[in-house]
């Protein structure tokens, strides 16, 4: 079998990213424009989706800006028809909006875990569910929503985060499972600890920061740029028969997640 680099474009295709404001959201809306795509950059963030959509833009690529409330059904179903009517289709969904309180499970108020349920789980769970149905009435597509390395290891402050990405694992798996016959596929990336907004908090502390490197193979953090090329996998006819499945793309970090260097 010859491998050609067409089987990574994306040209004609039409990706909607929720989350495209910053950090991995906006690298994959990039990655993706740049591999032919037409990039809709959906976010809460309406001015911030615009800015990722006017730099693909300025470099070439095609890209729109909306505003979009994951947490809002309605708003949600509603966009995406809106979408469909306008381009007739959508070929690739990503999601990676998310949100972690840090702290010990004991000291967790009742408003703190449904905040972060309610967005790592349920907001993506709303717009898998409404592109979903569009892909399955189209009978191809490609969904990638964005898991962790918290998916499979844990550290105190951590649990209603890991539980939340844990569950998105499982709820893409269950939709391949669902949407298999249709042609669809559904996958997650689990990053390591990638600088990005939501992990601001730590780069703020050095001797977090530097711990958190140590604990890759690499020996240090991940850029978001460096999710885009993983995105664009998932997304590409390169990755045909792959689905329920969970990409890490971690450094490392679950190979050797707790290493000691021998006197050896």
């Amino acid at each position: 079998m010859q491998i050609s680099d067409s089987l990574f474009r994306l040209d004609g295709r039409v990706a909607l990213i929720a989350g495209a404001a910053s950090g991995i959201g906006q690298a994959a809306a990039r990655g993706l424009a740049a591999a032919g795509a037409l990039a809709l950059c959906a976010d809460i963030n309406e001015a911030g989706a615009g800015e990722t959509a006017a730099g693909i833009q300025a470099a070439g690529g095609k890209a729109e800006a909306l505003a979009l409330n994951i947490l809002d059904a309605a708003a949600v179903t509603a966009t995406v028809d809106a979408l469909v009517e306008r381009h007739g289709t959508i070929d690739v969904l990503v999601s990676t909006p998310a949100v972690n309180v840090r702290k010990p499970l004991l000291n967790y108020t009742a408003e703190e875990f449904d905040k972060v349920i309610g967005l790592n789980l349920k907001g993506n769970f709303l717009v898998m569910q409404a592109v979903g149905r569009v892909m399955n009435l189209k009978k191809r597509g490609s969904i990638i929503l964005f898991s962790s390395i918290r998916s499979v290891t844990v550290e105190p402050g951590q649990g209603v985060y890991a539980a939340t990405k844990s569950g998105t694992v499982q709820m893409a798996r269950a939709l391949a499972a669902e949407l298999g016959p249709s042609g669809v596929r559904v996958n997650c990336i689990a990053p390591g600890i990638v600088e990005t907004p939501l992990t601001a908090q730590i780069k703020k502390s050095p001797d977090w920061y530097d711990a958190y490197a140590r604990r890759s193979a690499l020996g240090r953090w991940a850029q978001a740029d460096e999710m885009a090329g993983p995105v664009v996998f998932l997304a590409s006819d390169a990755s045909s028969y792959v689905t329920g499945a969970v990409l890490f793309v971690d450094g490392g970090w679950t190979a050797i997640d707790g290493r000691f260097t021998p006197p050896v």
